[in-house]
């Protein structure tokens, strides 16, 4: 709440539950952040914050900032900090609110869809439920002109800010409403996102998105370039018939999946797999690799014995169902036909799949491995795991282990039975 005497500086603010609930900031704290004032307080903040939160407060209180200030300053100072992972260094004058940067895209996915949609050729693209301005950013970034829609007031003022922050509200508006109602004849591609938390948790049925489900399905009918950012859970049997599903990963997590409707698609199914390194000249930039395998076809990998290497794809290329095309690549065979792992005699290099050198194969007995594994002096293990009932963490501790040297187990399933592949990396 304001101090008693202190001079409004913009409208009432809401309640402090509001303030919460957006992760620390409401309209009214945002705008008195965006003043000179704001922004000093800003600069106080960030020099204090990552250390003791109460500490943090009481030292910025103690320059006079009201007590909502402060702590709206501090909340925005942590979350640029965190943001700098999926912002780069353009997170150090944005905005955010916590529900928002967790939901926001990554800048090296955004980045690269924006590259995507430039070269198919969009010159205005409607950004549906742009939320914090991820997407829209990038878009922008690269000439497109954004109209960005936005339903909750808040985060569409600080889209806005965002914008503003980064230089390109000339390319990039926001409106706040209903994005459902949105003029598509302004533009010629469309890009949206609904919403799926609520009340803040995760929304897993479709038809509870925001917009909702059927209105996405609608506009991959309206709009002849439309592509749609799910959840990378999706159920195939959603996917809009002739469209492209991608799958994107970074660094090996699986981040997203995105629907490339109409004249974008180009295949059925498509696994990115986006590597992105440390700075390692001093820039600000990060080194980033792209690869993709994509199929219009649905084949099945054939089946054999465990060989000397087994690989463990990418998760990108297991959830758009390219297991049987990696395979190829490979020369593998999958041991057990519901079960991810591949089998090959030669190691492949790859950036789909981790490969890894197999020593051992062994019926999974808890006493048996820990012997084999006490008798070769092995104290650090990496677990992995498909088809398995078992927790890793819980082997690793059962295992007790007391050695000096490294080995990756690898637990699945041969022919139905539990098996544990005793393994170590490949050199080549």
């Amino acid at each position: 709440m304001r101090r008693a005497g202190a001079r409004p500086a913009t409208p009432r603010l809401p309640p402090p539950r509001t303030s919460r609930k957006n992760g620390g900031v409401n309209l009214g704290q945002l705008a008195q952040l965006r003043t000179p004032a704001g922004s000093a307080a800003l600069a106080a903040a960030t020099e204090v914050a990552g250390g003791d939160p109460l500490a943090a407060a009481a030292a910025l209180r103690s320059t006079g900032l009201p007590a909502d200030l402060a702590a709206a300053a501090l909340t925005q100072a942590e979350l640029r900090r965190r943001a700098v992972g999926k912002f780069g260094p353009a997170a150090a004058d944005m905005f955010f609110t916590r529900p928002g940067l967790e939901q926001a895209t990554r800048q090296v996915v955004a980045r690269r869809r924006a590259e995507r949609l430039r070269t198919s050729g969009v010159r205005a693209l409607a950004d549906l439920g742009c939320g914090l301005g991820a997407d829209a950013l990038a878009a922008a970034r690269t000439g497109i002109r954004v109209y960005g829609v936005e339903a909750d007031p808040l985060t569409a003022a600080i889209a806005a800010a965002n914008a503003e922050a980064t230089g390109l509200a000339e390319r990039f508006t926001v409106d706040q409403g209903d994005a459902t109602t949105f003029d598509l004849s302004r533009v010629d591609g469309v890009f949206c996102d609904p919403a799926r938390r609520a009340s803040g948790r995760r929304v897993f049925d479709p038809n509870a998105y925001s917009p909702p489900w059927d209105f996405v399905l609608s506009l991959t009918e309206r709009a002849p370039r439309t592509v749609v950012k799910v959840a990378p859970g999706l159920d195939h049997a959603l996917i809009p018939p002739g469209a492209e599903a991608e799958w994107v990963s970074v660094n090996g997590d699986l981040v997203e999946a995105a629907l490339w409707c109409g004249e974008f698609a180009t295949v059925a199914r498509r696994a990115t797999v986006l590597r992105e390194g440390s700075p390692t000249d001093g820039s600000a930039a990060a080194r980033e690799t792209v690869h993709e395998l994509a199929s219009s076809r649905v084949t099945e990998a054939p089946v054999g014995p465990v060989r000397r290497y087994v690989y463990d794809p990418d998760p990108a290329v297991v959830r758009a169902h390219l297991v049987a095309e990696l395979a190829g690549e490979l020369d593998a065979t999958l041991a057990d036909p519901t079960i991810a792992y591949l089998y090959a005699d030669t190691p492949t290099p790859t950036p789909f799949a981790r490969c890894l050198e197999i020593t051992d194969v062994l019926p999974f007995s808890l006493k048996r491995l820990r012997a084999l594994l006490r008798e070769r002096r092995v104290g650090r293990v990496e677990i992995r795991k498909r088809g398995s009932a078992l927790e890793p963490e819980k082997l690793r501790r059962d295992l007790r282990l007391t050695g000096d040297q490294p080995a990756s187990l690898v637990l699945t399933r041969v022919d139905g039975a539990p098996m544990v592949l005793i393994c170590r990396p490949t050199t080549g």
